[in-house]
């Protein structure tokens, strides 16, 4: 539910455009990222830093891409929100006492420090491969080929990437039974 809710600026983004242009889905895409941010605020009383850091780079770029009338700056917005997730789960895995990835999931699974580790590195990694990609698709790809890709192809990918993680993470996470026995 959580990617979801996380992926509903794309989807507004990605109807916004399609009905109008890449300026007005900006602009529904700042206000979508605002509104979230709000939402999880009033629900939550606290917003995570990587919403915060969305919010900080989907302003920056989104304004940048108002103001001047250029789409570029908006494309490039993908690329450095993974680059940035993904230098801070490297950097995490040298700095701190525990992997971001353990900082975010710890509460749901108990996993051996290894194991937390290789996950951790296996979402940086995933992270800069992600911005690649969006590199690449807005630098030899048309407008309409990388709004869909923003939506469907991070999604997707992003799907796949969890499933794939699932499967590895099966043969660790005990049955709540088991710890009884």
């Amino acid at each position: 539910m959580k990617l979801l809710v996380d992926f509903l600026p794309v989807l507004l983004f990605f109807i916004a455009y399609k009905l109008f242009d890449i300026y007005i889905a900006t602009g529904v895409a700042i206000v979508a990222t605002i509104l979230q941010c709000g939402w999880l605020w009033i629900t939550t009383r606290k917003v995570g830093k990587m919403q915060l850091a969305t919010l900080a780079v989907v302003l920056f770029f989104g304004g940048l891409t108002l103001i001047f009338h250029d789409e570029q700056f908006f494309k490039w917005k993908p690329t450095v929100i993974n680059w940035l997730f993904g230098g801070v789960f490297l950097v995490s895995q040298v700095v701190g006492k525990q992997p971001a990835i353990e900082r975010l999931l710890g509460g749901n699974l108990s996993l051996p420090p290894v194991v937390w580790r290789r996950l951790n590195l296996a979402w940086a990694v995933f992270f800069f491969v992600l911005g690649g990609a969006n590199l690449y698709v807005m630098t030899y790809y048309d407008r309409d080929t990388w709004v869909d890709f923003k939506l469907f192809g991070m999604l997707g990918l992003t799907l796949v990437f969890i499933v794939a993680q699932s499967f590895y993470l099966s043969r660790y996470v005990r049955e709540s039974g088991e710890d009884a026995q």
